[in-house]
């Protein structure tokens, strides 16, 4: 089965640059589930969650169809990470307490995902789709990135960005739905740690396709006037939208 493949030409800048997810939302999942022995976290990517959920879990298999980006994970002593589409894990079934696609399942053949979900996980095991849309920054600098987001880079969003802008609201999710909680990721960044983000974006590669590298310079050049001191740290926040059902 092929893969739409937006990322592992980059995914050194993945590892760098994304942001961590916070460890409020590993709490909570995990407080869901009626055992924490295994976790399958799909489309790993680096492992920005796969690592995290190893602080609840005994064993996490994380699993992502790019061996680059599996190349760059970050290693941990009970994260197993696997080459391997979202929609054939290669695990046993009824093995998995928890299962996470954490800013993937846009990417998902769903309905054979969901298949799989059930496949592997145990009876009551949780499944949870996590995505975050656009960031939210200070008034100084948030209008640069907005405008860089929507009229710059906007018409070179991949189709499948309408799910993560909707947070997964339109998705048919067959499956016991729980409420979650309202959970953000919040970073401390300097200029370049949001620039650094800001490339990883797939429309960023479109655009540079279509464009060249000048609007995305300049688009760097106007948010670091807009910033003033490089070094200084500004709070930027990604807002999570979960579908959380159980198995």
């Amino acid at each position: 089965m092929s893969f739409k493949d937006h990322f592992s030409t980059r995914s050194a800048d993945y590892a760098a640059y994304r942001p961590t997810y916070p460890r409020t939302l590993v709490d909570y999942l995990a407080g869901l589930c009626a055992a924490t022995d295994c976790a399958l976290d799909v489309g790993c990517g680096t492992g920005q969650l796969s690592v995290l959920l190893s602080r609840c879990f005994s064993h996490v298999v994380a699993t992502d169809a790019s061996a680059q980006q599996i190349e760059k994970a970050q290693a941990h002593e009970r994260v197993e990470y696997r080459v391997a589409p979202a929609e054939r894990s290669g695990l046993p079934e009824i093995s998995v307490d928890l299962i996470t696609a954490a800013q993937a399942a846009h990417w998902f053949d769903l309905p054979a995902f969901y298949a799989e979900a059930r496949r592997v996980g145990k009876p009551g095991a949780i499944l949870a789709l996590i995505t975050y849309g656009v960031l939210q920054a200070d008034p100084e600098i948030d209008p640069t990135v907005q405008h860089f987001y929507k009229d710059i880079v906007g018409p070179f969003w991949p189709p499948e960005r309408r799910h993560v802008e909707e947070g997964y609201r339109s998705f048919d999710f067959p499956f016991e739905e729980l409420q979650a909680p309202p959970l953000a990721i919040e970073v401390h960044w300097r200029a370049s740690d949001l620039i650094g983000y800001v490339d990883t974006w797939s429309a960023v590669r479109g655009a540079e396709k279509a464009l060249g590298r000048e609007p995305i310079e300049r688009f760097q050049r106007d948010l670091s006037k807009a910033w003033g001191d490089p070094e200084q740290e500004r709070t930027i926040r990604f807002p999570l939208s979960l579908r959380v059902g159980r198995i």
